[in-house]
């Protein structure tokens, strides 16, 4: 499957050094896809059916909210490489913010035309 929000490069560079490679290794789409399928049921929305119709700022932002995602989920993973677990949690809480920023956005009632499109 593959994915449409982002590409793995994005969620690398989220992801930071010191990530698991094996977390990088073959694993990326299936990450990317797990938060791209977050995305669609926080929002109610299927982004990814409807994708070709959104406009370049919508793509960014569901682009932001999916590679912090998978960054995430990379980093959990397996942290050992990081210098300290403190420093995962950083990480994590930073894009994990984020991410909740991005969600809220999407979900914005107020933004429902604008987003979609009408």
């Amino acid at each position: 499957m593959t994915t449409t929000f982002c590409t793995s490069g994005a969620a690398i560079l989220k992801a930071g050094a010191g990530i698991s490679g094996a977390a990088i290794l073959g694993n990326w789409d299936s990450l990317i896809n797990q938060a791209e399928s977050y995305i669609n049921v926080m929002t109610r929305y299927n982004y990814i059916d409807n994708f070709a119709g959104l406009n370049a700022d919508v793509k960014l932002i569901l682009e932001e909210a999916a590679s912090n995602l998978a960054a995430i989920y990379a980093i959990n993973y397996d942290y050992s490489g990081i210098t300290t677990r403190i420093e995962a949690e950083d990480r994590i809480n930073v894009l994990w913010a984020r991410l909740q920023q991005c969600l809220s956005l999407l979900k914005d009632q107020q933004s429902d035309t604008y987003i979609k499109g009408a």
